[in-house]
This record gives structure tokens, sequence and C-alpha cells, in this order.
């Protein structure tokens, strides 16, 4: 009779369900503990733990038991759909989502579709490589022909010493077209500029010097295809606020022919002093051979070569493909400077390239996606894979049975064909900063169109489950970020000053200490944060890369003795040491590892042990299995465990989890066979 009234109670209040009630208020009928029947229990299961509704048969085979059987529950769980549940779960806890940690700036990215126009940066590296943001190399030219096919006969010379090749004497490629900037120049048709006097810049070529139009004969530009072809007349453009409008002086060669136009006063120091005629001739950047930089308001080109298509392209597609003739190469280092080209300043670098396959680039995604030749963006692609990793790895561990926290100690992990050939080609420079986390011989070899296959391998000792894969670091960029996602996630706490913090009257020279773990108001806090994040020590922050002992060492005194020189910079291979001071620890620890600073010895130790040592130090206190109790219950009922629920529940939950050996199934079980579960609320 009691469940009656209160389903009558519930039909006739229907009508209010629209009004706010007290989150304290009790349920109506929170007396009843009857069960759903059997058909509404398998319902809940199938979607809670397959994602899917029961089919016919299923809902015929538990009518016939009566129950749900936990032999039907464990069947369950080893059906694919439940594994593909499990990542969920965990993308959720883990937030896997690194795309708005790693910012593709676009500046490895290369534009073309390697047909009709070359593949090249058509982005911020074309102002260092070509001079102008935005402009691709000559895909009509090819470079190995510059001798022979030349875009602008009418401005002979085209360079101030006669070409014998197309490169300079280390090979690298030279310009074999050039344009006039029009963020320089005003440019009209020769044949407007002229009032018709002239037509073609082959007309004005053979006017002398002394003719109103023929002084200017260099500063002629021929655009457009052969078939299309215009002549443009190039002076610096005069209009209001516009760079060149203050050069009125025109210098002229021997000739009488106008070379460049120039600042009337360059002892005022302005900021455009001169605009020389364009040639295929490249300056010298601070006067350094093989440090080329394009003449400014000239765009200058190179041409293409033909070469292998890219490692990005699918089966079917061409397998060679026009190349712009600087992004074709393939050092590892200019052979000049030696500057090394394993680093981001590889795009500005003229004499450096994509590498071998063409492994330092991408491309964002050309072609229909309906079109066998699709190519898919190689940004999005990574970011795919690395946010995929770390819920591989948990599913891993649930799949095997094995304890659930080895999801943040294993040393197993997994690669596709995206992650196996960035870490194997090196690929990513510039964009992602992530240590292969294994020797490159032991990564499994999966082709990198093969996204859809993943392969187990085993990281270096260095690695601990979730919690030092790229997308967990980049995720949580700083190594307060990855404790406080850490104690959030696997310990259901967060950082809150309690209500007894205050802070010191703004004068208080507290407020100046730069140890936040010391600094008041602070400290209530980063007392805990500080020396847990040390156990990230070891990883750089606002990247994946490890910082091993060997090559970044707790103190480099060369690092030390450019700090003390001002030289904060130091060659660019100091980034990761304290390289100023802010007050005494810090002046005494110039040339130290940044994430020493501050640490106690008991800190350091932790920095040396990693994350396992945390995960080790939490299973002490048993908050990791209360905590998951909490997830895999809000999980599966919806929303989080009551008071009474919490006196009922946890603990026996908890003690049952581990004495199960931490077996996240069993776990589970436990949980969708509760009489809460079961329950109408």
């Amino acid at each position: 009779m009691l469940r009656e009234r209160c389903l009558a109670t519930l039909a006739g209040a229907a009508l209010f369900l629209a009004l706010p009630a007290s989150a304290d208020e009790a349920a109506v009928c929170a007396p009843v503990v009857a069960k759903v029947r059997p058909e509404r229990h398998l319902r809940q299961l199938t979607l809670d733990l397959l994602g899917r509704t029961p089919t016919w048969e299923e809902y015929k085979a538990v009518q016939a038991k009566g129950s749900v059987s936990e032999e039907d529950v464990r069947a369950m769980m080893n059906d694919e759909s439940f594994y593909t549940r499990v990542r969920n779960f965990h993308r959720a806890l883990l937030r896997s989502n690194i795309s708005a940690s790693v910012f593709d700036n676009g500046n490895s990215r290369l534009g073309g579709n390697g047909t009709t126009a070359a593949f090249g940066f058509a982005n911020n590296p074309s102002t260092a490589l070509r001079g102008v943001n935005g402009q691709s190399c000559n895909s009509d030219i090819e470079q190995s022909t510059c001798l022979t096919t030349m875009q602008d006969p009418h401005a002979a010379p085209l360079t101030a010493v006669p070409r014998t090749k197309c490169t300079d004497d280390m090979g690298v490629p030279m310009p074999v077209s050039y344009d006039y900037d029009t963020n320089y120049y005003s440019c009209p048709e020769l044949a407007v500029a002229t009032a018709n006097a002239v037509t073609t810049c082959a007309e004005l070529a053979a006017l002398p010097a002394s003719n109103a139009w023929g002084k200017y004969r260099y500063f002629c530009d021929n655009r457009g295809a052969a078939a299309t072809v215009k002549s443009y007349l190039c002076t610096p453009d005069k209009g209001a606020g516009k760079p060149g409008a203050a050069l009125t002086v025109e210098t002229t060669d021997a000739n009488g022919f106008v070379v460049s136009f120039d600042h009337p006063t360059p002892e005022t120091k302005p900021n455009l002093l001169t605009l020389k005629r364009c040639t295929l001739d490249l300056n010298l950047n601070n006067n350094i051979k093989g440090a080329y930089a394009p003449v400014r308001g000239c765009i200058q080109r190179e041409g293409f070569v033909t070469k292998p298509t890219g490692y990005w392209a699918p089966e079917g597609a061409p397998t060679t493909v026009k190349v712009c003739a600087i992004e074709a190469q393939e050092r590892d280092q200019n052979p000049w400077t030696r500057e090394s080209c394993e680093t981001g300043r590889f795009a500005n670098d003229r004499s450096c390239g994509c590498g071998e396959g063409m492994r330092r680039c991408g491309v964002g995604a050309i072609g229909a996606t309906t079109d066998p030749l699709y190519v898919r963006n190689v940004h999005d692609s990574r970011v795919t894979a690395f946010n995929e990793e770390p819920l591989r790895i948990a599913e891993s561990v649930v799949r095997r049975d094995e304890p659930y926290y080895n999801i943040l100690t294993t040393r197993r992990s997994f690669v596709n064909g995206t992650l196996s050939a960035f870490y194997k080609q090196r690929q990513g420079v510039g964009v992602f900063s992530a240590t292969a986390p294994a020797a490159l011989d032991s990564i499994p070899a999966i082709a990198y169109t093969d996204a859809a296959t993943w392969k187990e391998y085993i990281r270096d000792e260095s690695h601990s489950g979730v919690l030092t894969t790229p997308g967990f670091l980049y995720r949580f960029p700083t190594h307060r970020a990855r404790v406080a996602e850490f104690y959030e996630a696997f310990l259901c706490k967060t950082f809150v000053p309690g209500s007894e913090a205050s802070l010191p009257p703004p004068e208080d020279a507290c407020n100046r200490e730069n140890n936040l773990a010391k600094r008041c108001g602070c400290n209530y806090c980063h007392a805990t944060i500080e020396p847990t994040g040390a156990h990230w020590g070891r990883y750089a922050e606002r990247a994946a890369q490890f910082l091993p002992p060997d090559q970044f060492p707790r103190f480099d005194p060369k690092c030390r003795d450019c700090a003390i020189n001002g030289d904060t910079n130091c060659g660019g291979e100091c980034s990761q040491y304290v390289m100023q001071a802010y007050d005494g620890d810090g002046a005494s620890s110039l040339g130290m590892l940044k994430t020493y600073l501050y640490r106690t010895a008991d800190e350091e130790q932790n920095i040396e042990a990693g994350p396992r040592l945390l995960v080790e130090r939490m299973f002490q206190s048993g908050e990791l299995e209360r905590c998951t109790v909490k997830r895999v219950w809000n999980e599966f009922l919806g929303r989080p465990m009551t008071a009474e629920e919490q006196r009922m529940y946890l603990a026996p939950l908890a003690s049952d989890f581990a004495k199960n050996g931490h077996r996240f199934k069993a776990l589970i079980e436990r949980v969708v066979t509760t009489d809460a579960y079961r329950r109408i609320d």
C-alpha cells in the first residue's frame, strides 16, 4: 500500500516538477527500496556498461531467468563496447584534450597541393625566406632551369655577378624570380602609368635613361602566367602613412638608370632609409655568410623541385610532387653557420627545409573528405593521437584485470601510425616538444596513415602510467596544474584555502616572498602543491620533454657564467635553468635547474623519483580507493553519493576494492549490483 500511495503522489505532483526544490529537501518516497524489474535493470546495465539498449534476444533471456546475474554483468564487461566506455570514462577523468595547450602556429604547415601549386610555406616564415608573409615559391620555374628560364628578362642584369648555378656554394637554393612588394610600392599597369607611351617592359628597356620613363627600366615588373603576362611600373607608394612616402631621392647608376629610392636626410635615422631595385641577389643577415635575407620591398622566389610525396600522402596519391626548393631540403644543420635545423628556427632558415620525407613539416586538410586522396590535417591527427594514448593505457589495465592504479605507474603504452611516425621520424619540430618515450628501434613501426591501429610497447624507466604521457603533460602544462589534476581526479580533493586562511596587510614583507610555499596566504595550498609538484621536476613545463640528468644536470656552470655576465639567453641552451635572481635564494641558485629552486632535500628526492613515488605514497592513506569508489558511483548512478550512501556504502566498497586487488571491473560490478543502483528513486 505504501508503494501505491507513493506512486499516486508522484503522479499528482507531475504538474509541479518545474518548480525549484531545495537541495536539502527529503525525497517524497525515501523509504521505498523496491527494485526495478529485471528488464529495466538490464536496460540500465546495457546503457551504462555498453552505451546501447538491449537487443530483443537479451530481453527474452533475462525474462526467462527472472534477473540479471553477476555472470551477465561480467559478460558485458568483456564486450568491446565496454572498453570504449572505459576510454570515455577516463577521457572525462583526465580531461584528455590538448587542443588548447598546443598551438599550431602554422609555421611548419605547407600550402599548395603538389601539382598545380608546389608544396611550400605560405605563412609567417615566408617573410624571412621570400620577403613577404604568405608568399610561396615560383611553381612555374624548376629550380635547376633558373639559368635558362627567366621570369623577367627585361631586368638584366638580374644579379650583380653573373650566375653559373642555381644555388650558392653549399647548395642552398637561390631566387629564380622576383616581384616588387606592393606593401612598399605602387604598381599600376605600365600602359596606364605612361599614358600608353610604352606598354611592355621590353619597350621600356629600349628607351634611354634620358627618357622620362626610360630611367625606370629596372622597376618594371612582369606579372602573371605566360599567356596573360602584364607589365607594371613600380615606384615607392607616396600615399599617406605609406613607408616609402619619404623616399624622394632617386639614385642612378653610371648610365643614368634609377637603382634606388632614398631618404633625403639619412642622418635622422628614419625607419626606412632606402628601397633598392629588385634582383635575384639576396642580402646577408647581419653580414653572416649563409644567413640570407630578402631585399626589403622585394619578393624573391626560388623555384620548385620534384621529389617523392610526403609522409602524409594516402595510398593512391601521386608518387612525386612539386615542392618548393627551400622546403625540399633535408639538412640537419645550416651548412654555413652550423646552426641546428632540428628546432623551430628551421622554418626561417633558407638552408634547412622540411627534412627527409618532409618530416619537419605538415599539411592542412587537402581535398574533399569524400576524395580517396583526401589528406587529413596533420596537426589535428597528432592532437587526436596524443589525446587517445592515456586512454589506451587505462583500457589496457582494465582489459587485463590488473590493479587499477597501474594506470598511474605502468611503463606500458601504445602508438598508432600518427605517433609511431612522429617519434621514429622525429616529426613535429617547432610545434611539439616531446621526448621519445623509448629507444626509437623499440617503438612499433606503423605507417603514418594507419591511425586506427594501436600497438603496445614499453617506455623507458622515467615513465609512470598516464602521468607522463604527452596527453597529460600538455593538458596540464605546469607542475602545479599536474598536482591539481592528480588530487582532483584520484584523491577527490581540490586546493581551496580553508576558512581560517587570511592574507597579511599589503605592506607586509611576507607578500614579497618568492617561494609560494612560504608566502603568507599562498602557503595554505602551496605548502602541499610545491613539494608534490616536484615529482614532475624532470619533465619540462609547457612541454612533454623529459630532462635526463646526463643532459640536464642539477647545476650547469656554463649557464651560471652566462647569468652572471647578464646573458640570460646563453645561446638558447639554458632555458631550463635559473638565469635571473629575484631574491637571495635565486642569486645563489644561478645556473641551477629551475625545478630545484627553493627545494628541500626531501623534495629533491621527489624530483629524481618522479610521479611513481607520489602514487606509492598515496596508497598509504586509502584516499585513492575511496575517491575511485566515488568516481565510479557518480558515473553509474549519475550523481554523487549522498551523506547517507557514504555512510552505508563508501567504506565497504573501498575495502572490497582493495581486497579484490584494486580490480576496476570488480568495483563496477559491486556498484551496479547494489540496492541503490536498482532502487526507484
